[in-house]
């Protein structure tokens, strides 16, 4: 499977890298820290941007 370099991880450094047939707005995962990052386009060419986390709702 083909893939295409991304940055590093903000969080730890870490080379990131998605599969050749991945989309604008796909997560990925750090595979050393876990952090999560989204995919976004800018320029033909594919970025990192920290993902937006949701916190539980205990029904407060």
């Amino acid at each position: 499977m083909q893939t295409i370099p991304m940055p590093k991880c903000e969080e730890c450094d870490a080379g990131i890298s998605v599969p050749g047939d991945a989309v604008e707005g796909e997560i990925v995962t750090c595979p050393d820290c876990g952090a999560g990052f989204e995919i976004s386009k800018k320029d033909g060419k594919f970025e990192l941007k920290p993902a937006q986390t949701v916190g539980e709702d205990w029904g407060q």
